[in-house]
């Protein structure tokens, strides 16, 4: 006959659940230090450039990436410790060792990424399912602690001084000093404040809960701004907000258009591939650059181009557009006034 002491044993129940989140965050560790050198600004795949991803339609830490990407050393500072963060917490949950203060962190990586790159995914919302999905998690392994197989109870079983404190039930395993009459509504209350913000992000990233549905990972979708035509400089910015992030996006074309809708200046998808460092001025750490066939506009990178050419010097005041053609066919159009 079974015990019914190991039958319920919420912390062993939950056993691939603690082992599998485990090797999620410290996997994260070991592709980046072990498999593969990704916290080297120099080296394609850099992380930061992948943070950098997460911009455009990130909720509520806009503010906070942005920093991050506008200062490349703070950046780099802030993955390498995120990184060990992740190893830590993934290792110890593994583990089992102090699991409940390390499911918070589960919680606040899971956090992160929902709110950072909840809106990337092109086929199955990858991102944001990562992100709810460890959210819930990290909240049961908080409830639930860790069971049979693990450190935290192989330091109880032996007594270990340490577990005998108050303060080991909050945030290593065992039961949770909260009231029977409590604990039910504390659970209750922390499921719908989880399901309320997995609805909600669904919503916002994706019109997944009414209205529209909407994938901002499928096309590349650019933003131009502070265009302006100065003697014979032209200048403005540009900004990849949407599309795939592990592609560019392939600029062929960048035009300069009268009212008439005729061209004044074409640069083709040669000129683009051969620009010159000083006609684009990048503000982050994904870089705008030429490609070997055309201009590549990286997710969530912003520059500044310039053009000079004395045809603009020689054009009278009056409305112009700048308009810009992607390999697929796309194109987006900015209006300037001289």
């Amino acid at each position: 006959m079974i015990n019914n002491n190991i039958k319920n044993d919420s912390g062993l129940l939950v056993l691939a659940i603690r082992l599998v989140i485990g090797w999620t965050y410290f996997s994260a560790f070991w592709r980046r230090t072990i498999l593969a050198n990704k916290l080297d600004p120099e080296v394609a795949g850099y992380i930061g450039e992948k943070f950098n991803h997460f911009l455009p339609n990130a909720l509520g830490i806009k503010p906070i990436i942005q920093y991050l990407v506008e200062n490349p050393d703070i950046l780099w500072l802030n993955m390498v410790i995120f990184t060990i963060i992740e190893g830590i917490v993934g290792l110890f949950i593994i583990f089992g060792l102090f699991t409940r203060i390390m499911s918070i962190g589960v919680f606040g990586l899971a956090m992160g990424i929902l709110l950072g790159s909840g809106w990337i995914g092109t086929t199955c919302l990858d991102e944001w399912q990562i992100g709810v999905l460890g959210i819930a998690t990290g909240y049961v392994l908080f409830l639930t602690g860790s069971g049979k197989y693990s450190l935290d109870n192989y330091f109880m079983k032996n007594n270990f001084s340490f577990t005998n404190k108050k303060w080991f039930a909050w945030l290593g395993s065992g039961i949770l000093p909260i009231k029977n009459n409590i604990f039910p509504r504390f659970v209750l209350i922390g499921s719908l404040a989880i399901l309320g913000m997995t609805l909600f992000t669904n919503q916002v990233f994706h019109g997944g809960v009414w209205g529209t549905l909407h994938n901002k990972s499928v096309k590349p979708k650019l933003k131009i701004t502070e265009g302006k035509i100065n003697n014979n400089m032209l200048s403005f910015d540009v900004f990849r907000t949407e599309g795939v992030d592990v592609y560019g996006s392939w600029i062929i074309a960048i035009e300069v258009l009268d009212q008439n809708n005729n061209t004044i200046v074409q640069y083709s998808q040669k000129e683009l591939a051969s620009l010159a460092d000083q006609n684009i001025s990048n503000y982050y750490v994904a870089k705008i650059k030429p490609g070997k066939h055309s201009l590549v506009i990286p997710l969530g990178a912003k520059a500044k181009m310039t053009f000079s050419n004395q045809v603009f010097s020689q054009l009278s005041n009056g409305t112009y557009t700048v308009k810009i053609t992607d390999i697929s066919g796309a194109f987006w159009s900015h209006e300037i006034t001289k």
